[in-house]
């Protein structure tokens, strides 16, 4: 808006759409969280109509423009905000538009006005002057402009290749699963460290979608050091996996990156899905790669088990054919909910601690198994995602997510490592408990009746089963 009225008052143009914006724009500041959200749209109109204005006048330089600038009465005939009351707010820029052209016509110049302002508002965001975009929920997303590690690591360090890897990841993946939504957009906010310190984040959040309740993929770059105790919740070794004699009260200077995703659907017949994939590295030149893909259903479908677990085997067998069944088992080992006796899901592939190779082999592995998430799910989703259900199975659905709190909370290595961090002025507790689902339900000694679909696929989360 602040270039908007220098632009144009340097040609000798007051914008008043502009000025009334901005005021819009303070009320809504002003207003409580869930009444902005509300009345935002009053905001995106204003900006709209004052960026077409302006665009056009900008664009053309010649008094043929002049007609949109003249349009403009049409717009200061509009309700000042001090003028709408809340109740007038609450119908919608459809009643504030109904104002304006009752208080001034609207010749052809500001209808055209009216018509190009998303269009031109588009333009002038896709060529960067906008700077943000607003997701689904109404809140501001900066958009990533530059790589997230130090500009200090060499452009071909493993660093920077697996930064590159898993922000590519993260988009195609975002745009697959938006795709099969239909409906919801992912909201990208990118996030800096607090005092300028290197690193950061890409926070992708998806809520209220057609299929999806909720889905997050979060990228985040990390540099710092940890206490030993955030050592022993990183990787299966702990304290051996540092490279150096540690005196004590010292900590381990490290660097982090790893994208990490949860998609919770609506349906209960279509699975969650997680995957998590991550390079760590110390300052006393120790490294690793850890990750994998799993998946939890609350019923089960013998087809879309193969096909996921199958999709898994065919990456691995690339690199080494005995990959698949140890990561498989590993996974199965991982994801046990020791104190119910049970596994989170029907797992998949799972791997940590791993530099059995070249860093580049394992590099390359990482970015086939983030190629393969969305040929894994996506299918079982198409498949699933207009199934009917019953209100019994969404309260199974719901338990069983349950346990995938019980599980995230007290065992995940990335959960447990990322709020050890906390206090070491590592990490962001909206990104560490992103994976936890909007909804949940425990029942107290709760057995699903005997021979019951219920039954049956708890009896295989008790006692895992080979898949491909």
């Amino acid at each position: 808006l602040k270039w908007l009225e220098t632009s144009s008052a340097r040609r000798g143009t007051q914008l008043q759409t502009t000025i009334s914006a901005k005021r819009i724009g303070n009320q809504l500041g002003n207003m409580p969280r869930n009444e902005k959200k509300a009345h935002s749209a009053l905001l995106t109109l204003a900006v709209g109509a004052s960026t077409a204005a302006f665009g056009v006048h900008f664009l053309r330089g010649d008094t043929s423009s002049d007609a949109f600038v003249a349009a403009a009465p049409g717009l200061r005939g509009a309700p000042q905000p001090s003028q709408v009351s809340i109740d007038e707010l609450r119908e919608g820029p459809a009643a504030f538009l109904g104002d304006a052209t009752q208080q001034a016509p609207m010749n052809s110049s500001s209808s055209a006005l009216f018509a190009g302002a998303a269009a031109l508002a588009g333009a002038f965001a896709a060529a960067g002057t906008a700077g943000k975009r607003r997701s689904r929920s109404g809140k501001a997303a900066a958009v990533a402009a530059k790589a997230l590690c130090k500009e200090s690591e060499p452009s071909d360090s493993i660093r920077r290749r697996f930064e590159e890897v898993v922000t590519n990841a993260q988009e195609s993946i975002c745009s697959a699963i938006e795709k099969v939504d239909g409906g919801a957009k992912f909201s990208k906010e990118v996030y800096a460290r607090p005092g300028g310190e290197p690193g950061g984040g890409i926070a992708r959040v998806m809520a209220g979608g057609n299929v999806f309740e909720k889905a997050g993929c979060n990228l985040s770059v990390v540099y710092g050091e940890m206490p030993v105790e955030a050592l022993k919740a990183a990787n299966d070794r702990g304290v051996d996996r540092i490279g150096a004699e540690l005196k004590p009260g010292q900590k381990v200077p490290f660097y982090a990156c790893g994208l990490s995703s949860v998609m919770h659907p609506r349906n209960p017949h279509c699975p969650t899905m997680h995957f998590n994939y991550r390079y760590f590295e110390t300052d006393f030149g120790v490294w690793w790669f850890g990750g994998g893909t799993d998946i939890t259903p609350s019923y089960l479908d013998e087809d879309d088990m193969r096909h996921f677990h199958g999709t898994y085997k065919k990456v691995c067998d690339k690199f080494d054919p005995t990959w698949y069944p140890k990561m498989k088992e590993w996974a199965d080992d991982y994801f046990l909910i020791a104190h119910r006796g049970e596994t989170r899901g029907m797992g998949g592939i799972f791997f940590d601690d791993f530099n059995t190779e070249k860093k580049e082999r394992h590099l390359d592995f990482a970015k086939q198994c983030l190629d393969a998430v969305s040929e894994a799910y996506v299918p079982i989703l198409e498949k699933h995602k207009n199934d009917s259900f019953t209100p019994e199975q969404k309260e199974w659905q719901q338990i069983r997510r349950g346990r995938y709190v019980e599980f995230n909370l007290v065992y995940d290595r990335g959960t447990v490592f990322g709020l050890k961090m906390l206090g070491s002025g590592v990490g962001r507790t909206e990104s560490i408990l992103m994976s936890l689902p909007e909804t949940a339900r425990w029942e107290y000694c709760h057995e699903p009746k005997e021979g019951s679909e219920e039954a049956k696929i708890l009896e295989i989360f008790r006692n895992p089963r080979d898949w491909a």
